[in-house]
């Protein structure tokens, strides 16, 4: 029963991180891509084998955790941490730029567009 509720909740996290990521605005670009980070250390947490009260040595008791997958969740905190803050000084950077905060680039303000004077008829 707990293999299955880890596995849905994975597969929710990822799901809504592919669903936010998807969105035209950075904000929810930002949490979808929190919520995947999130999905992914569970999924890495869970490949060490879900043990309760087994140490992370081995030979110590007839169980005992994999200490690799906490070390990689470890080591993965910390780069979805500077990811994310990364990705919200470059949202806030392209808001100050362009004035608003769609991430497909389609809508400049009008007064920044490049006109080509060579396609208009002339009187």
């Amino acid at each position: 029963m707990t293999n299955l509720a880890i596995s849905l909740l994975i597969g929710v996290l990822t799901g809504a991180g592919v669903y936010l990521v998807l969105r035209a605005q950075t904000f929810p670009v930002v949490l979808g891509l929190t919520l995947m980070s999130y999905g992914v250390n569970l999924f890495l947490f869970t490949m060490g084998r879900l043990h309760t009260a087994a140490p992370a040595v081995v030979g110590a008791t007839e169980q005992s955790a994999d200490a690799l997958p906490q070390a990689l969740v470890l080591t993965a905190i910390v780069i979805a941490f500077a990811m994310t803050a990364f990705v919200i000084v470059l949202a806030l950077k392209a808001r100050a730029a362009l004035g608003n905060d769609h991430v497909d680039g389609t809508h400049i303000p009008q007064a920044d567009r490049v006109i080509d004077r060579r396609k208009e008829p002339r009187a």
